[in-house]
């Protein structure tokens, strides 16, 4: 047999590796918790409505789905269209930069290992400057 015929066995999605939808939903609860908490995070709190249950929801619904799990966001609104429904918003770098730390501080507080942290940060590092609209 040679290589070419030989299958590879499928690399685990990110949703996989973080722990299927439980672990996402503690990831997102405790980003929105930071958020809520800390006062690093009060730019990127103010951008959000009052409560947060909504976010947390819909946030959950697309993380599902952008790693790789099931798409429970698209199947409920469509098409993410994110840069598109975060216009209204100004995000410039403070912002996203705001985004990133806490999400880094709770893919860590729920016990991702360094690895997988590192890999998933950069994935929210693309996303999250190509969701700037504001210059600086």
């Amino acid at each position: 047999m040679t290589e070419a015929n030989i299958e590879q066995a499928p690399q685990p999605t990110a949703f996989e590796l973080v722990g299927g939808e439980e672990r996402v939903r503690a990831l997102v609860d405790r980003f929105y918790d930071l958020m809520d908490l800390e006062p690093e995070f009060a730019a990127l709190r103010a951008l959000h409505p009052p409560t947060l249950e909504n976010s947390r929801d819909k946030f959950f619904w697309f993380l599902c789905g952008w790693m790789g799990g099931p798409d429970h966001y698209i199947s409920r609104f469509g098409h993410p269209r994110l840069r598109a429904r975060h216009m209204n918003f100004a995000i410039a770098s403070p912002q996203r930069d705001q985004w990133l730390r806490c999400m880094a501080w709770a893919m860590e507080d729920i016990g991702l290992d360094a690895p997988l942290r590192e890999r998933l940060l950069t994935s929210f590092f693309d996303t999250a400057d190509w969701m700037r609209n504001r210059p600086g």
